[in-house]
């Protein structure tokens, strides 16, 4: 497989003998090189001995020799600076687009290398490298981790910048959506995050200071004011009032379903009534609420800032239909905890990139590692292979490995799964 050969050939796994061209001159490998993920040879800048003379250049790698001309290589002057042709097998000679010969050297990988990566492939196991973990040094374990949150923290930083192309550099804006999509926590993530691209954030601000309308905007663009209920009280008529007044106001003609939600499966106290009811009241208390987060020096002070409550009414409802016993529907530890996770920890990177401010790079670090670990069937799986799981940071450094990694079966770009391939 060209995998694992690109994968012995970056990490040097080589035979304990003398590597020779086919023609028989020595080949030593001082760098491996670079190696390309784009259009071109597959690892730039190498620095190889070939019987003796010094050769900086690429290097290509083939299953077959004869995928050189397969592929075009014979008549494309980007492979013109191939110092080196590795291949399994050498089934024909090479030549480069001027017809000089590429040298070329026939590379087997090593049988343990080649078992343990199929045992890898074909684990039913989670985590497949589970009989190495408990054995790996603590600094390979602290490494890998540690590169994985950034790994994480930058692909959270590209996800916010995409949104930010689409509310035209509006940090707010984008902000209160990725906190909307985290409120949704999982189940109605797509439909939260769906809603609050709908909401003309404009308008409503210029009523901001008036939580019935704000409730009107929300629970009206959410599509949870169509229900013609007929023993609808005060509170769901002056609603469906007030969206009338607003959608002619603001002349307002996009807004979500009622289909988009789901209701199957969720406790009460998540029905999106409920959230919308605290995201509402959240949005009327704090004008400026992605500004606040950012000054925020403290995890107890962002926390203050987010433990927000519901409007009289919801105290007593679930939905329009549902009463429920008076109780304060405030946003809980646990849910503020991954809030702080999934919403301001990603933002305060991915600000402080934007602003070239590395504190708060560091705040954003720092934060991640004073929350306690998520706990979730992926942890746990980590935690009963005998990985520990201490804090957030570890926690969200296994979420990325195991959706870029372990579910995608590359083990061959994972430090873990390198331990288990060089086994004997």
């Amino acid at each position: 497989m060209e995998l694992l050969l690109h994968y012995i050939w970056k990490h040097k796994i080589f035979p304990l003998k003398t590597l020779r061209t086919v023609s028989g001159e020595t080949v030593e490998v001082i760098d491996a090189g670079l190696p390309n993920t784009n259009a071109g040879p597959d690892f730039f800048n190498a620095k190889l001995k070939i019987d003796g003379t010094l050769w900086v250049g690429n290097v290509e790698i083939h299953t077959l020799a004869s995928d050189w001309k397969k592929h075009g290589h014979d008549g494309d002057a980007a492979y013109d600076n191939v110092i080196l042709h590795v291949a399994e097998t050498v089934d024909c000679d090479v030549f480069r687009a001027n017809g000089e010969p590429v040298p070329q050297l026939q590379l087997s990988c090593p049988e343990n290398v080649s078992r343990h990566y199929e045992e890898l492939r074909r684990a039913e196991i989670y985590p497949p490298c589970y009989s190495i973990l408990s054995s790996l040094p603590k600094l390979t374990v602290h490494s890998w981790l540690s590169a994985l949150q950034v790994e994480r923290f930058e692909q959270k930083a590209r996800a916010i910048s995409l949104r930010l192309e689409r509310c035209n550099n509006h940090w707010e804006d984008v902000f209160f959506i990725t906190l909307a999509r985290n409120f949704g926590f999982g189940l109605n993530g797509d439909a939260f995050e769906a809603w609050a691209n709908h909401l003309p954030f404009r308008a409503v601000d210029k009523h901001r200071d008036n939580l019935l309308q704000v409730e009107a905007f929300f629970f009206g663009q959410a599509g949870l004011l169509d229900e013609d209920l007929p023993d609808a009280d005060d509170y769901l008529r002056k609603l469906q009032h007030e969206f009338r007044y607003l959608q002619h106001k603001f002349q307002l003609t996009e807004r979500m379903t009622v289909e988009r939600w789901r209701f199957l499966r969720l406790r009460p106290g998540n029905f999106p009534h409920v959230r919308l009811a605290q995201l509402a009241n959240l949005y009327h208390k704090e004008q400026s609420i992605f500004s606040r987060i950012m000054e925020a020096e403290t995890l107890e002070a962002i926390k203050k800032i987010l433990t927000v409550a519901t409007s009289p009414y919801w105290e007593e409802h679930f939905n329009f239909r549902k009463t429920s016993p008076q109780q304060e529907k405030r946003v809980g530890e646990g849910a503020l905890n991954l809030i702080v996770i999934n919403t301001v920890i990603p933002f305060l990177y991915a600000y402080g990139l934007h602003k070239a401010n590395d504190s708060l790079c560091e705040r954003a670090t720092r934060f991640l590692e004073g929350l306690k670990a998520e706990n979730n069937h992926v942890t746990r799986l980590w935690s009963g292979a005998g990985l520990p799981v201490f804090t957030a940071a570890d926690s969200q450094a296994l979420l990325q490995l195991q959706k870029e990694y372990c579910d995608k079966k590359d083990c061959l770009r994972c430090r873990f799964g390198f331990e288990y391939l060089r086994r004997k």
